[in-house]
């Protein structure tokens, strides 16, 4: 594991199909639970471009309509696979049509009505707020 030096801003994107279901992964970096798809913002790259590029690697999914939603510290939180100091920023996104295809980050994925995800799911606290976020605002 390579030392870091400094917190990785990261992307975190919930997507949203034409009924209204986002799409949650469930991820073994996060001890099985639901999270939202995203990742790292590469040096030179827009946050933007990175959500865009994060879910087509992670999905096979192409997004549009993307806008920020808020942003969350994580520092060194045991809910990740191992000690990390993150910057999330968060977004939403609409998809129109497509299939998931998932890479080696995540071993299935739903999709699920907002409110459900917060009853009958084990998702994260940091996609828990996320959530919560979206919902206080529609």
């Amino acid at each position: 594991m390579t030392e870091q030096l400094f917190p990785e801003p990261t992307v975190r994107i919930l997507i949203f199909n034409p009924r209204g279901e986002m799409l949650l992964t469930k991820s073994h970096k996060w001890n099985g639970k639901y999270v939202i798809p995203g990742g790292h913002i590469e040096l030179g790259e827009s946050a933007i471009e990175t959500a865009h590029r994060e879910i087509r690697e992670e999905t096979g999914l192409e997004i549009r309509d993307l806008e920020f939603m808020r942003w969350q510290e994580f520092i060194y939180d045991e809910q990740f696979w191992k000690p990390r100091h993150f910057i999330f920023f968060a977004f939403t996104a609409k998809l129109d049509k497509g299939e998931v295809v998932l890479n080696d980050e995540a071993e299935e994925f739903i999709w699920i009505d907002p409110q459900s995800a917060l009853k009958e799911l084990d998702v994260d606290s940091y996609t828990m707020a996320c959530i919560q976020t979206y919902l206080d605002r529609v």
